[in-house]
């Protein structure tokens, strides 16, 4: 089983097997967390990211779909890309935010990862209420068929990590 921490800091700083990117499609880094991870992760990331979108993914890679790069200078193997969906209020776009964290845990086990860290997906830029964001991201760790051993979600401010903290109890 899955086991599931809580961390509030930096998800730069974390020693996993693969860290998760909250990226945008073009793959080729933004703000937020995609812009941390390609800053601290070194141009390796992004020249991965390019032969991406040379080859399969000319198009940017789709909303709810995961890649892996090399993770360059993080202190991890891996970084997992996935695009979150922008928050919508007359649109259910939840199915879209659970398969990033379900396609993540494909790939890290493709990968052979047994420790990931996850960034709070979508709650950002995009706009997603972080108490549902929280909601969707565990319920769907907690149910995904994985061989990872532990997911940590690294949570950037207080507030995002009262929320993971109240679907974690």
């Amino acid at each position: 089983m899955t086991s599931i921490t809580l961390v509030r800091g930096d998800i730069t700083r974390q020693a996993v097997d693969a860290i998760v990117n909250a990226a945008n499609s073009s793959l080729l880094g933004g703000g937020g967390v995609d812009g941390a991870i390609h800053r601290r992760g070194g141009p390796e990331i992004l020249e991965e990211c390019r032969k991406l979108r040379a080859s399969r993914y000319g198009k940017g890679l789709p909303t709810g779909q995961a890649v892996a790069t090399t993770a360059g200078k993080l202190d991890a193997r891996w970084v997992i890309h996935t695009v979150g969906p922008v928050w919508s209020a007359g649109e259910d776009r939840s199915e879209l935010l659970a398969s990033c964290y379900r396609e993540s845990l494909r790939v890290a086990d493709e990968l052979g990862a047994r420790t990931v860290a996850f960034p709070a997906v979508s709650t950002g830029v995009y706009g997603w209420p972080i108490d549902d964001g929280a909601r969707v991201a565990v319920r769907t760790v907690r149910a995904a068929d994985t061989s990872v051993d532990e997911v940590r979600f690294v949570l950037f401010d207080e507030r995002a990590y009262e929320a993971f903290a109240a679907q974690t109890r």
